[in-house]
């Protein structure tokens, strides 16, 4: 569920609401059960255009008319597309009318928060006969801008590795803001480092806020290492934005080759004893060390337990 923080001030009759970057969407309800939903993004792109959506509804007794709907931008960072307004002659009891109005964000502006000014006129005709002083309220629409489009890369990758194993490398790309095209991600291992998989993959659309997942494996080198020393790993990740423009996102990740431990433990259940490696499934996850003395102590109770079945199978034969 969405949380939405609302700021209410009243000052010299001018009503402003603010909800918070977690909204967005406006509920007001006016004289006359007048409710107006407006429903706005939260965030958009320098010179790029947005789209306000207004819905209103009368749940009153009367007839209400005159209803307008005025936009203005204080900084002007939001330019009418056509027209800056919306006006509605009438809206009978129970009747609702819905719109939408665009604008084009100013590509000089200043990334932050920019306010969009919304007036709201209305005149309520009491018993549907005589006409009341038109009602007007003030609402402020926040809009954050940003610079450019946030395209990012998640790497999921163990924070060190050993020689001769195989280790999980996956790369997720979201698009927060934009959904972009001929998308093509390039992972650049170290040179002793192979892969298995894929290290160039394409995409012809990747659509906002839809993650997409690459996995693939890291096979480390065969010889063992007596030193710790980092692996760097780039991940570069080309595209065409909203605009036509084609844009360039990077990334570099770093993992520790180590020495191997007397043994070591996988999740999936698999040991290493020295080179030699003891899978229980056929893949292999995530390698962790552990203390070799703790792998060291079960064996040797599983040994203890092994010889005295056979002592007692030897009593019971005698």
């Amino acid at each position: 569920m969405k949380l939405i923080k609302i700021i209410s001030l009243y000052l010299l009759g001018v009503f402003v609401l603010i909800p918070s970057v977690y909204g967005d969407t406006i509920n007001q309800s006016m004289e006359g059960s007048m409710d107006i939903q407006i429903t706005h993004p939260n965030e958009s792109i320098i010179g790029r255009i947005v789209s306000i959506s207004i819905l209103i509804k009368n749940n009153g007794w009367e007839d209400k008319q005159d209803i307008s709907f005025v936009f203005t931008s204080q900084d002007n960072a939001l330019i009418p597309v056509s027209e800056n307004s919306i006006t509605i002659n009438k809206l009978s009891q129970g009747s609702s009318y819905g719109r939408n109005i665009d604008f084009k964000i100013s590509s000089d502006n200043t990334p932050g928060i920019h306010f969009l000014n919304m007036k709201y006129s209305q005149v309520l005709v009491s018993n549907n006969k005589e006409q009341q002083e038109p009602i007007i309220h003030d609402i402020a629409i926040p809009l954050i801008l940003k610079e450019e489009p946030n395209i990012v890369i998640h790497t999921n990758t163990p924070e060190a590795i050993f020689a001769n194993a195989e280790f999980p490398f996956i790369v997720e790309i979201i698009s927060k803001d934009i959904e972009i095209t001929n998308v093509n991600v390039e992972i650049i291992p170290p040179t002793d480092i192979q892969f298995r998989g894929e290290t160039s993959n394409s995409f012809s659309t990747i659509q906002k806020n839809s993650p997409v997942m690459i996995t693939s494996r890291i096979i480390s080198p065969t010889d063992e290492v007596n030193t710790e020393h980092k692996l760097p790993f780039q991940i570069i990740v080309t595209y065409t934005d909203d605009m036509g423009k084609e844009k360039t996102e990077s990334q570099v990740v770093s993992t520790v080759l180590r020495p191997r431990t007397l043994m070591e433990l996988t999740t999936d259940g698999g040991i290493w004893i020295g080179g030699f490696f003891i899978a229980p499934y056929v893949s292999i996850g995530t390698i962790i060390g552990i203390p070799a003395g703790a792998i060291v102590s079960l064996l040797i109770r599983k040994s203890q337990k092994s010889t005295k079945k056979r002592i007692k199978k030897k009593k019971d034969d005698n």
